[in-house]
């Protein structure tokens, strides 16, 4: 089967991107697809530039470099969906190139077959609305949000469209939004190869020392962008309210930490927050952490929550997320019914500081949990709603 998956870059230090690699590596060699890759950059993944073809003619994910704009995200964006379209399209008239199908994470054209949506952008929006403006950046977002939710009623209320979803949140969201009642959930996966509790004890004090923590430090985490949006605002006053506690946060991301210092500089925590940038070196965060935190506002699944489960990490996770369905309260996770409470958050952490046996308990059963997913699984659901959508003789 040869299908054309499309994404604007595909990596392993983001959770989509890397969900789409993981997808693409099982389907051409698990399912033995002929994978053509539309991207403007790949990092992480093995690729043969479709020019070079024939020289690797074993290879079975050819890559379609794509153009890219230097622009504000919402022009790149807008320049990335007539891009790939147009290098399509010459692909099918001069070089007779013809697809079984077109698979995409979330909206990167309107003539997909198959989507797997990682979020619903109608629901961001109506979260952004009820916070204050941040300025241009507030502006651009706003615009580009809106620009999605416009893309979003025409592509997914499309009945020739087979719909699929990394939750059972973000289905319901789909049939809320869009009437879709018929989307399949397909959750995510984690390598256990490399994200375990044996991989990351033994990199935890060097890990600590390299980032600037010290050994008396009780490091809570933080990965994701939109850091509005994952709870930061929230958990940095969590913080402010456990004053006498070790506690110290580390963020791990691409949004501008210049937004939060007047919050830091107010809640007296300039000195307890660390933020680094993202990074394919994604284990050493989690090597120096002893809990994740996730009081996200919305997520579709969230995927680092996923992560740090199966590195032995407690974590607090809010009922938002998608990922929260799958957590026992208590158990395996502690669960935020209102991620927005700062004293809700701040009293879950001042149970966990003062109760290693707790965290030790919650992040062995959480190691367990993480078991339970896998990338194979995800690969072979799509697998099947490929061959559902071009069955074979």
């Amino acid at each position: 089967m040869r299908i054309a998956v499309l994404s604007p870059f595909v990596d392993r230090r983001h959770g989509t991107e890397r969900s789409l690699a993981e997808i693409v590596e099982r389907l051409a060699s698990r399912h033995g697809y002929e994978i053509h890759l539309y991207s403007q950059r790949v990092d992480d993944l093995q690729v043969t530039l479709f020019e070079t073809r024939e020289r690797n003619s074993s290879r079975r994910i050819f890559w379609h470099r794509v153009p890219y704009l230097p622009a504000p995200h919402l022009f790149a964006f807008l320049f990335w969906m007539f891009a790939n379209r147009f290098c399509r399209l010459f692909d099918r008239w001069f070089r007779h190139l013809h697809f079984d199908a077109v698979f995409s994470p979330g909206i990167n054209a309107t003539d997909a077959d198959l989507i797997l949506a990682h979020v619903v952008f109608h629901r961001l929006r109506e979260l952004q609305q009820k916070r204050s403006s941040d300025g241009l950046r507030g502006l651009h977002r706003s615009l580009y949000y809106r620009l999605l939710c416009f893309l979003e009623n025409h592509v997914y209320r499309g009945r020739e469209l087979r719909l699929a979803a990394v939750s059972t949140h973000t289905a319901l969201q789909l049939a809320q939004y869009f009437g879709r009642r018929d989307t399949v959930v397909v959750p995510n996966g984690v390598d256990l190869s490399i994200f375990s509790p044996a991989s990351r004890l033994p990199l935890r004090d060097s890990t600590r020392q390299k980032l600037g923590f010290s050994p008396d430090d009780i490091v809570l985490l933080l990965i994701g962008n939109d850091w509005c949006n994952k709870g930061l605002p929230t958990l940095l006053e969590a913080i402010s309210l456990l004053n006498h506690s070790p506690l110290r946060l580390c963020v791990v991301g691409s949004d501008a930490a210049a937004a939060f210092l007047p919050q830091l500089q107010s809640l007296h925590l300039s000195d307890r927050v660390k933020f680094f940038a993202e990074s394919s070196e994604i284990l050493a965060f989690y090597a120096a952490a002893d809990i994740y935190a996730a009081p996200s506002l919305e997520d579709s699944f969230n995927l680092p929550v996923l992560e740090a489960m199966a590195c032995g990490l407690p974590v607090l996770v809010s009922s938002m997320a998608g990922i929260s369905e799958y957590i026992a309260n208590g158990v395996d996770g502690v669960l935020l019914q209102d991620p927005a409470d700062p004293s809700a958050l701040a009293a879950s952490l001042f149970l966990l500081l003062q109760q290693p046996e707790l965290r030790r308990s919650l992040g062995e059963n959480a190691a367990r949990k993480a078991m339970q997913f896998s990338w194979d699984h995800q690969a072979d659901a799509i697998h099947r709603l490929l061959s559902d959508l071009h069955p074979g003789p």
